[in-house]
């Protein structure tokens, strides 16, 4: 139809956050490297330095993140010395990740990371509260979950 609108690949939100976030992985780069970390790595390493000892689940749970898909880095991790893994004594099908004292040690080395980002945005965190608080709203109400942000 003459009437419809093209379809352009700039106009979409999609293209808009996956550039985003194609923009955070490499402004991320420059930090992470020095430690052999990959950004999805972080993550983890986030999650853990919130909150130690969690299963395997709960870390792909967090992070949206199968175990076919998690096993793996996890396994990279606990090679470079950042996490071990064990099964957990009262369920062996459960597998329980851990920092190491390395892991735990890259925690006052990151600290640092979030600011350095907020720079690199250009961005106080004043102004990035909000965007992280729409776009978690997003994320939740494209899963089904109308939960509010925040």
């Amino acid at each position: 139809m003459a009437d419809e609108a093209p379809l352009r690949l700039q106009d979409h939100l999609c293209f808009a956050i996956y550039a985003a976030a194609h923009a955070f992985g490499q402004a991320y780069r420059p930090y992470l490297e020095p430690h052999g970390l990959t950004y999805p790595q972080y993550l983890v390493l986030l999650q853990l330095w919130e909150r130690d000892d969690r299963t395997v689940r709960e870390l792909g749970d967090g992070l949206f993140l199968d175990s076919g898909t998690l096993t793996p880095m996890l396994k990279r991790m606990e090679a470079a010395g950042w996490v071990a893994r064990r099964r957990d004594p009262r369920d062996e099908r459960v597998v329980r990740v851990t920092l190491t004292a390395k892991g735990e040690a890259l925690r006052r080395q990151a600290r640092a990371i979030p600011e350095a980002l907020g720079c690199a945005a250009r961005m106080a965190p004043e102004e990035m509260a909000p965007l992280r608080d729409s776009l978690t709203l997003l994320a939740s109400r494209l899963r089904g979950r109308d939960e509010e942000a925040g």
